[in-house]
């Protein structure tokens, strides 16, 4: 597949966001093998945007890998200085996926108390929270709080 074109003012803004960025993949003395390229398709899939370090000192043979990973990844080659490559790709949507059994409304949660003294079993509760409610780390129920209004906005109305 032939590698994502960008007009100069999109290339300039990736590489600005890229600045920031340690790399993601490393490649080796081996090169790019098949194990290299999945872990870089993943990682573009995960981030969109990657640096991926090479670890040789031919400058030839990294400018052919950044356009074999540009051409090969269907991504869009962004920036190579010294050691570093920044490729970019569209990150996929993400599929939402729908939970048939999940209902708004009250969940149970079992809650365990463990008796003070320690040879005996921790009783287990069930507790029902509501929507406007939450599970405390001590497995109390608690209302969440009412939003405060100032003074000012209660006496004009």
């Amino acid at each position: 597949m032939p590698s994502i074109q960008l007009t100069p003012a999109q290339r300039k803004e990736h590489r600005a966001d890229a600045h920031h960025l340690d790399p993601v993949v490393m490649v080796g003395g081996d090169g790019l093998t098949g194990a290299v390229k999945k872990e870089i398709d993943l990682a573009l899939n995960a981030h969109g945007l990657i640096k991926v370090r090479v670890f040789s000192d031919d400058r030839t043979a990294r400018e052919a890998m950044f356009q074999t990973l540009a051409d090969e990844l269907n991504a869009a080659p962004i920036q190579h200085i010294g050691k570093l490559l920044v490729l970019w790709r569209p990150m996929p949507a993400k599929v939402k996926v729908e939970d048939e059994d999940r209902m708004p409304g009250p969940r149970d949660f079992k809650v365990l108390k463990y008796s003070k003294r320690g040879g005996q079993r921790p009783e287990v509760k069930t507790l029902r929270v509501l929507g406007n409610q939450r599970l405390t780390a001590g497995g109390q129920v608690k209302r969440s709080k009412t939003k405060q209004t100032s003074v000012k906005k209660r006496s004009q109305t």
